[in-house]
């Protein structure tokens, strides 16, 4: 085969050493310390290297990419799944030579790497959400301390946490048992629509051991919601230091709202805009400001650097995958990138959905394939539309669900005039038909 690239080396990564083959040369090996990684990027500077290549290895690559790009190298990073060894042959060694093997043949495709702002603004949304997660947990914990001392709250209350029930929950916590005065700490409204219920649901069985458990899930929860906070900050701030002019909004233009884990970040929207220079991926269906910027962080600003949205989707983990020996076509999954998981997340929003034609679309293949394989299909069609939406620049209108059933009646009509074809029948409109019948009975 033909080499593609020149001057080339493989790396293999690991919690203690690195390993390094260069063409015509005995692997070298460092340690991962950051004394010992520029001495690697001196190494390989020396020996008239150009190109690296080296494995997504958990989080270890990333001080290495750092450094080596710094020196002036072209890095690659590639996804594990490309550089498997035959099995039995799996040493450190040979997995950095069949890297560069790979590489300096062109076999590897490189992965994105966040840069600059993206990568800061991506460090802080991944802990913004490894923070919601948690405290997702810790609002489970309290549910199931109010459950436990038969405190049904999670019944009444839409939101246990929200702020009604955060008051009660901290008077309970200071001592208060008397349902009434609980009720009264309420908003106004919830004591018009449900102050009964909300009455026989604080009639508890008080335990020392359910208090305990209570204000242990309660901190927890405040601890993380402070967290989360601090989070939203730094991501304001990064904004800021970009010295951007805002896009301003047309006149009269509201944004859609975010229901759940809002960012307090002003401008969002604004900063949005500015950067994709007046595309607004929010006329898609199911994307607020919110899920724009999850999808900012894990893509970039530039999607051009996909050929199309088959080749966007594909890296989305959203494409069907080929897994076929002889006559058997075997289901396997391509994983699941994070922004991937975003646009799953969207799809799975709007399968219910009575107004947008896209769940129209999950419904009909839901009741046909099951859920898994209809919110794949529509996280599949609402990445093509943002791909399209961000290169081509193509207006997306939605238009609803009656425009999809009309769709589907054209097509259902094209079936049944083919099979009136093949049988040799003839098709009478439902109006004519009744005339016939009136005369026939007269």
């Amino acid at each position: 085969m033909k080499k593609i690239h020149q001057n080339t080396a493989g790396i293999d990564i690991g919690s203690r050493s690195i390993y390094v083959d260069i063409e015509g040369k005995e692997v070298a090996s460092f340690e991962t310390f950051t004394s010992d990684f520029r001495k690697a990027a001196v190494y390989l500077i020396e020996a008239g290297v150009t190109s690296v290549a080296m494995e997504a290895t958990g989080s270890y690559w990333v001080i290495l990419y750092d450094i080596l790009t710094e020196a002036g190298l072209d890095v690659w990073l590639v996804d594990g799944r490309q550089t498997k060894q035959v099995p039995g042959r799996k040493t450190d060694v040979k997995d950095c030579q069949w890297i560069n093997q790979l590489h300096a043949h062109g076999l590897l495709n490189r992965c994105f790497v966040a840069e600059g702002l993206m990568k800061e603004l991506r460090s802080y949304q991944r802990l913004r959400e490894d923070h919601i997660r948690s405290m997702s947990m810790h609002i489970n914990h309290m549910q199931k301390a109010l459950i436990e001392m038969n405190i049904r709250l999670p019944e009444v209350l839409s939101q246990v946490h929200g702020a009604s029930g955060t008051v009660m929950i901290e008077a309970i916590l200071q001592g208060e048992r008397d349902p009434q005065k609980l009720l009264s700490l309420c908003h106004h409204s919830l004591i018009k629509k449900k102050g009964e219920k909300i009455v026989k649901a604080l009639e508890g069985f008080y335990t020392e051991a359910g208090l305990f458990a209570l204000k242990q899930a309660y901190e927890a929860y405040r601890f993380y919601k402070a967290q989360i906070s601090d989070c939203d900050k730094k991501i304001q701030d990064t904004f800021n230091k970009q010295n951007m002019d805002l896009y301003e909004f047309p006149k009269g233009m509201k944004r859609k709202q975010i229901r759940h884990n809002k960012p307090d970040v002003s401008d969002l929207g604004k900063y949005l805009l500015k950067i994709f220079g007046g595309k607004d991926a929010t006329k898609l269906s199911g994307f607020t400001d919110y899920t724009w910027f999850q999808v900012l962080t894990e893509t970039g600003p530039d999607l051009s650097r996909w050929k199309t949205e088959k080749h966007f989707t594909s890296w989305l983990g959203l494409s069907p995958g080929q897994h076929q020996s002889g006559r058997k076509k075997k289901n396997k999954s391509k994983g699941r990138p994070k922004a991937g998981q975003i646009f799953r997340v969207i799809a799975q929003g709007l399968l219910n959905s009575k107004k947008i034609a896209l769940g129209a679309f999950g419904r009909r293949l839901c009741g046909r394939k099951g859920p898994r394989v209809a919110i794949k299909a529509m996280a599949r069609k609402l990445a093509e539309q943002y791909w399209r939406l961000m290169v081509k620049g193509s207006d997306f209108v939605e238009f609803g669900i009656k425009y999809y059933e009309e769709i589907m009646r054209k097509q259902k009509m094209k079936l049944i005039q083919r099979l009136a074809v093949e049988l040799n029948m003839d098709i009478v409109p439902q109006e004519i038909e009744e005339k016939i019948l009136n005369l026939h009975e007269e």
